[in-house]
């Protein structure tokens, strides 16, 4: 019986239509990759789809090539596609991938925007973005006219954003009936999409995944970082060539181990082959990300061939396909944002995996070839303590960001807004608090002036309240160094084995009044040495966050002038004047010393420690922090010395003590509040 061949998209023409250049030869080698890709087969069906429907579920296993073919097939026929991914490591190198294989320019017809980077132009047809940044977008554009299609990839992740945009489209679509939706994922509850988007149709499409054999431990791994490096040697000393990807939760945990794997390889020599350590993860430069698709190094002097080892977070698991990958070593781990409404404290949570995404990371190994997957944890502990999907973020997630996003897109009655599931009133409720605190909000729940200028920049409500305030307290230029400062991680570097040294190096950007100003500090000196990298690992600074953080203060700067805000610095008064514009919007996060050297936090009344990295040379009574970190021990970090008058100042509403639980800060606050009432009698 003759097979019936499978139709082709479209024939290719011999010039970019884009262009109207004749296509390079690194185009036609490209296409040739692309037709054999599973999705390929399934694109026309999916245009055929679109026609009918407003919005399709498009399942697509992992390898099938739908971040990359779907978007680029559906701007080939003219219109302008917006495709969102959860991370932006991903929105960027998927862009790069995408502008080769339509052989086009990045940032003409194929661009993208994550944030504090944008690379697009008025020529874009497909823009690659973060699902923050679409938010963004929406903001202004609530009806988002500058999209025929919008394709909302990795949904299975349910990062706080892309729920929000699930509710955002149902909407939108009530009001563009020109508009049309995808909504893209490798692994997702079909049906619950389904039924969420009225019956929208699904197109499954296979993946063209090799076997992948799965290993587990007998017991559990006490140290599972020391047991990933044991058993990425044991793979690079005895298996079959084939690159190595290993899954752990952070930056710290990632650049110890990639430490270590190279320490460990240099003792075989050459016994066994060359190997390339290289570390991924979402604070890393676009430069240092795009070594992950380096080719592996060649064969050593005794022809032995070498391999590549990539130590990433989870930004690996769905967000990035790798190829050459043969061997994954899974930790079983990832951090995760979790959000006590009561205690008022989100954290960043060092929390098991979920069986779909331990199945995602397996999946990694057998893109290319047969592969291999370790499991650092038992099958025991697979079967009965990991959940069958990740919980949603928007579950165990402050809201403030959120809810003064849907106020300003109009939305009124946010108990009304169709959330796929619907957070806790309570948390809800909660950030309604903070934003009237903040004044983004009045207390009917509309927003004011300030919140529209708050909701300008790309920063959490509280960060963008200190730096609209910085002009009024005459230190502007301060803040915005300080708000770049506080969005990268881990400026100060601290090896283990050079602990002592690398703290006398930190000391001597240290600030009297606190860690606040020791980052300001830091970032002066940095800039005053000419960004040099050679000053950076003389004095344990780390290059990477600076870079990015100067980056970062660079975009701040354009968004403030263009709101007309005034960079401002005065030298007199200027610690008390930047830490008074601090409290002006971290007023919710102080705590008082109650006894030596344990502090309460004041309204929850939270008993915390100062955390050891601290530049503070002694406990002071009232102290402002940044982050609150629960682990065995809770610790607030990034602190400064406040004066509790500023308080009462800055935020009477909040400071009304009447809900304040009986505590030493309390009492202060009070006592301060009848003396400043009799002084003004």
């Amino acid at each position: 019986m003759e097979r019936r061949r499978s139709r082709s998209p479209r024939a290719a023409p011999t010039r970019n239509p884009l262009t109207q250049k004749p296509y390079s030869s690194n185009y036609t080698k490209l296409l040739k990759d692309r037709k054999s890709l599973p999705v390929y087969e399934a694109l026309l069906q999916l245009e055929n789809l679109l026609k009918l429907h407003q919005v399709i579920i498009l399942q697509g296993e992992t390898g099938s090539g739908k971040t990359t073919q779907v978007p680029q097939y559906l701007a080939g026929l003219q219109k302008k596609v917006a495709c969102t991914q959860p991370r932006r490591v991903a929105a960027m190198s998927v862009a790069k991938r995408v502008a080769e294989e339509m052989d086009v320019k990045l940032g003409e017809h194929v661009g993208y925007s994550v944030r504090f980077d944008e690379c697009s132009s008025e020529s874009t047809l497909l823009k690659y973005l973060t699902d923050g940044m679409l938010l963004r977008e929406a903001m202004k554009h609530p009806t988002l006219d500058q999209y025929d299609i919008i394709i909302l990839d990795e949904a299975h992740e349910r990062t706080l954003a892309t729920d929000i945009l699930f509710g955002l489209m149902k909407e939108v679509l009530q009001k563009r009936r020109d508009l049309k939706v995808i909504v893209m994922s490798a692994t997702l509850n079909a049906d619950k999409f389904q039924h969420y988007f009225e019956g929208a149709p699904l197109l499954s499409v296979p993946g063209r995944l090799f076997p992948v054999e799965v290993f587990f431990t007998q017991v559990a791994e006490e140290d599972y970082v020391a047991a990933a490096v044991k058993t990425v040697m044991q793979i690079h000393a005895f298996e079959d060539p084939g690159d190595i990807l290993v899954f752990l939760t952070g930056e710290e945990e990632i650049e110890t181990a990639c430490r270590n794997i190279k320490k460990e390889a240099n003792k075989y020599g050459e016994s066994v082959g060359k190997l390339l350590v290289i570390p991924l993860y979402s604070t890393l430069p676009p430069s240092a990300q795009q070594k992950i698709f380096e080719p592996a190094p060649g064969p050593n002097t005794k022809n032995i061939p070498g391999r590549k080892c990539i130590i990433a977070t989870n930004i690996a698991e769905t967000s990035l396909t790798i190829d050459g990958v043969v061997y994954v070593v899974d930790s079983g781990l990832s951090k995760q944002k979790v959000y006590n409404p009561r205690m008022r404290v989100e954290s960043l949570m060092v929390s098991p995996i979920s069986k779909a995404s331990a199945k995602q990371r397996a999946g990694r190994a057998g893109r290319t070839q047969p592969g291999k997957c370790y499991r650092l944890y038992t099958e025991e502990t697979y079967r009965s303590e990991l959940q069958e999907t990740t919980h949603p973020e928007i579950l165990r997630s402050n809201l403030t960001s959120v809810v003064l996003t849907l106020r300003v897109m109009g939305i009124d009655n946010l108990v009304k807004f169709d959330f796929m599931d619907p957070p806790a009133p309570e948390t809800m409720m909660r950030a309604l608090e903070i934003l009237n605190f903040l004044g983004a909000l009045d207390d009917e729940g509309d927003l004011t002036e300030l919140g529209s200028l708050i909701s300008e920049f790309p920063l959490d409500p509280e960060l963008s309240k200190i730096l609209i305030t910085s002009e009024r307290f005459k230190c502007s230029d301060d803040i915005l160094t300080l708000c770049a400062m506080l969005s990268v991680q881990n400026p100060f570097l601290r090896p283990k084995e050079s602990g002592e040294v690398a703290d006398k190096a930190k000391a001597q950007f240290a600030h009297q009044d606190g860690d606040h100003l020791t980052l300001i500090s830091v970032f002066s000196a940095y800039i005053r040495e000419g960004q040099r990298q050679d000053w950076c690992s003389h004095n344990f600074i780390n290059p990477r966050s600076m870079r990015a953080a100067a980056e970062i203060r660079d975009q701040l700067l354009v968004k403030f002038n263009k709101l007309g805000l005034q960079v401002l610095s005065e030298e007199r008064g200027r610690s008390e004047n930047i830490r008074k514009c601090i409290c002006s919007g971290f007023f919710t996060q102080v705590a008082c010393k109650e006894k030596s050297s344990i502090y309460a936090t004041l309204k929850e009344k939270q008993c915390v420690a100062i955390h050891p990295s601290t530049t503070l040379a002694f406990r002071p009574e009232w102290v402002l922090y940044h982050e609150y970190i629960l682990t065995s021990k809770n610790y607030i970090r990034t602190v400064s010395i406040i004066n509790p008058i500023w308080l009462l100042e800055l935020a009477p509403h909040y400071f009304e003590l009447e809900g304040f639980p009986d505590s030493q800060g309390k009492r202060q606050l009070e006592s301060l509040k009848k003396s400043r009432a009799k002084n003004k009698k």
